[in-house]
């Protein structure tokens, strides 16, 4: 158990500690040239995420569980500071006291994976190891409606001249939605264990559309890597909703084999 809690620690913070750090690349390219203060403190948060990924080269599968959880409660702290500096964000651009090219949907999107990434890591030390089947849900409808928002953000940015690879990223926006209000049915009901061939089910078909959205997203990768497509799409942006994707496919694997050893 002890050595799951330190894999499972230190795999979350190398994955999120390395989106939030992108985060605020991507805010401070989208804000205006006279926002220095917001740019000043993103900057801050790239150096903050950069110091715990060189804090991560220390430690191992086989390091002192204390030493992790006390990491992690760092760690925690710069999740929680991040995910307040997006929402300021998001407040002054509903209220229009910045003008930026940060749509205010990707702010929301931004924060919400802080806050998940925070609320991972006090799990964790709270020994929360195994997924109830309630946890199934929840962490589905939260990565759904990630998938979702990124097939609009990707339909936004592209060029309006790319119709089929637009036509395309709407499809999935749509598609996504509806798994998110699927899932968001299903949580209401509240399942339990000897629910699982729902469960089975309720991943198998999320595990259709994820692959087809990662496959989407490997694809315009590579098209904008080669500058063979039109779009404001930064190629780091296409990577890393690339990753989150593959993320996603990798924790319904993890939900698929948890439910297999219940059986």
């Amino acid at each position: 158990m002890a050595s799951q809690f330190v894999a499972r620690s230190l795999d979350e913070i190398r994955f999120w500690s390395r989106i939030m750090k992108e985060h605020a690349l991507f805010l401070s390219l989208g804000f205006n040239f006279d926002d220095t203060k917001l740019i000043q403190e993103a900057q801050q948060y790239i150096d903050l995420f950069e110091r715990i990924e060189q804090q991560l080269g220390q430690f191992t599968v086989n390091s002192d569980p204390q030493q992790i959880a006390t990491f992690n409660n760092q760690v925690y702290q710069a999740a929680a500071s991040i995910w307040a500096y997006k929402r300021k964000v998001l407040g002054l651009s509903l209220r229009c006291e910045i003008r930026s090219n940060n749509f205010p949907l990707l702010l929301d999107h931004t924060s919400r994976e802080a806050a998940y990434f925070a609320e991972r890591l006090k799990e964790l030390n709270e020994g929360k190891l195994k997924p109830t089947p309630a946890k199934i849900i929840k962490e589905n409808v939260f990565f759904l409606r990630i998938m979702a928002d990124h097939s609009k953000f990707i339909g936004h940015l592209l060029d309006p001249s790319e119709r089929k690879l637009v036509d395309q990223a709407r499809e999935f926006s749509h598609d996504f939605d509806q798994l998110v209000f699927q899932a968001t049915d299903l949580d209401s009901m509240r399942p339990q264990s000897e629910t699982q061939p729902i469960l089975d089910h309720f991943l198998d078909e999320n595990r259709v559309s994820v692959v087809a959205l990662r496959d989407f997203k490997k694809a315009a990768r590579e098209l904008i890597e080669e500058c063979r497509i039109k779009s404001i799409i930064h190629p780091l942006l296409a990577d890393h909703v690339f990753r989150e994707a593959e993320r996603f496919l990798h924790i319904i694997d993890m939900f698929e084999a948890s439910l297999t050893s219940n059986k």
